[in-house]
C-alpha cells in the first residue's frame, strides 16, 4: 500500500454506503486557494431531516421539518465558523468551544481537550475537527478526530493532526470506515485526496460519489489567497 497516494474524493467515497460526516482541507492545484468541504450523512429518520443554511458567512445544520425533531442535541449545530485569521469546521457544537477558545487568546488543541466523543452508545461517534490558519498569501491548517478508547467509552482517544498547505493536496478526515452496528469509527490518519482548481469540479466529485441513500448535504468553500474572497456551493438533498 503506498500511503503517499493521492486519489480524488470520488475515489475515496465511492462505494462506500456510510463514511457519516466528513471534512476536508487542501490547496487547489493552482496554489492560488484555500479548499474546505464538508458532508453529512444519516441512516435515522431524525439524522436525515437535516439541511445547512448560510448565515452572516457561517453555516449551520437545521432541521429541515421542525415538526419531526426527536432529539436536536447532536444533529443542530453552527458546522463552520470564522475568528481572526482561523476558519473553523467540525460535526458538532466544539465548534463553538473551539471558536471561544480562540476568542480567548487559546488555542485549537486545548479547546479540544475539553471535549470528547458523542454520547450516542454504542456507536459513540467521533468529534471531527479541522481549523485553516490563514497568513500572508498562504496557510496550515489542523485536523483533530476525537474518538472512544474502547467498546464501552470508558475514555476518549485524541489525535491531531497539523499540515503545511501543499498545491493540489488535501486531507480528508471523517467519522465512520463504513456502515455497520455498531458503525465501525475512522481508525488511520486523514486520507490525502486531490483539491482541484475548480469548486464546481470538486462539489460534483463529492455529492455524486457519496452514497445516494445516506447522503443528507454538503458544503464547500474556496478562499482566494490573493484577495481573501470566497467562492461557497451549498447541495441539500431535502429541497
Amino acid at each position: 500500500m503506498n500511503v503517499y497516494e493521492i486519489k480524488s474524493m470520488g475515489e475515496r467515497i465511492k462505494g462506500n454506503p456510510y463514511v457519516g460526516r466528513g471534512i476536508v482541507l487542501g490547496k487547489s492545484q493552482d496554489g492560488k486557494k484555500a479548499a474546505i468541504a464538508y458532508f453529512i450523512m444519516g441512516r435515522s429518520e431524525n439524522s436525515r431531516n437535516r439541511v445547512f443554511t448560510i448565515k452572516n458567512g457561517e453555516v449551520f445544520t437545521e432541521p429541515f421539518d421542525v415538526s419531526k425533531v426527536k432529539d436536536p442535541s447532536l444533529i443542530i449545530y453552527a458546522a463552520i465558523r470564522s475568528v481572526e485569521n482561523k476558519l473553523i469546521v467540525t460535526n458538532g457544537d466544539q465548534t463553538d468551544t473551539i471558536y471561544n477558545f480562540v476568542k480567548d487568546g487559546k488555542c485549537f488543541n486545548k479547546a479540544l481537550k475539553t471535549r470528547e466523543f458523542e454520547p450516542d452508545a454504542p456507536n459513540f461517534t467521533p468529534r471531527i475537527s479541522g481549523m485553516i490558519t490563514f497568513g500572508e498569501k498562504d496557510f496550515a491548517y489542523k485536523m483533530s478526530i476525537l474518538k472512544s478508547l474502547d467498546e464501552v467509552g470508558s475514555d476518549c482517544a485524541r489525535y491531531t493532526f497539523d499540515y503545511p498547505s501543499k498545491n493540489g493536496l488535501g486531507h480528508f478526515i471523517h467519522t465512520y470506515v463504513t456502515d455497520g452496528d455498531p458503525i465501525p469509527t475512522f481508525q488511520v490518519e486523514p486520507e490525502r485526496v486531490a483539491i482541484p482548481n475548480s469548486i464546481e469540479e470538486f462539489a460534483n466529485d463529492i455529492w455524486n460519489n457519496l452514497d445516494q441513500n445516506n447522503k443528507i448535504s454538503l458544503y464547500v468553500r474556496y478562499v482566494d489567497l490573493e484577495t481573501n474572497e470566497y467562492q461557497e456551493k451549498l447541495i441539500n438533498k431535502n429541497v
